[in-house]
């Protein structure tokens, strides 16, 4: 089921970056890391908060839609290099990528 801000995100036509600002991500600095995303320069993307987006156990949680990117554990530290690797560069920033939905295997 979409939320009110994803539903907003898949009718635009750009792309967005979804901050979780609910309970547990709101206790481990997700207000800060929204602002963060809001002071870049992002004219490309929407940059909007979220209400739960079900990741709680790895909060902060950052979306990126409409590719589906999903990073966890995110800090104000983290936003400029998620900006510039993976906003304007086009690569995703790996240590960041939620492992269970981004899985790795090694063999």
């Amino acid at each position: 089921m979409e939320t009110g801000s994803e539903q907003k995100c898949s009718k635009s036509e750009g792309r967005c970056v979804l901050v979780c600002q609910y309970k547990s991500c709101l206790a481990n600095g997700s207000e800060a890391v929204l602002a963060a995303f809001e002071a870049g320069d992002l004219n490309d993307f929407t940059v909007m908060g979220t209400g739960c987006q079900g990741q709680c156990s790895s909060g902060p949680t950052v979306r990126i839609v409409p590719e589906e990117t999903w990073y966890c554990r995110v800090k104000p530290s983290d936003v400029p290099v998620i900006v510039e690797q993976h906003l304007k560069g086009g690569k995703r920033v790996e240590a960041k990528l939620h492992p269970r939905i981004h899985m790795r295997f090694s063999y």
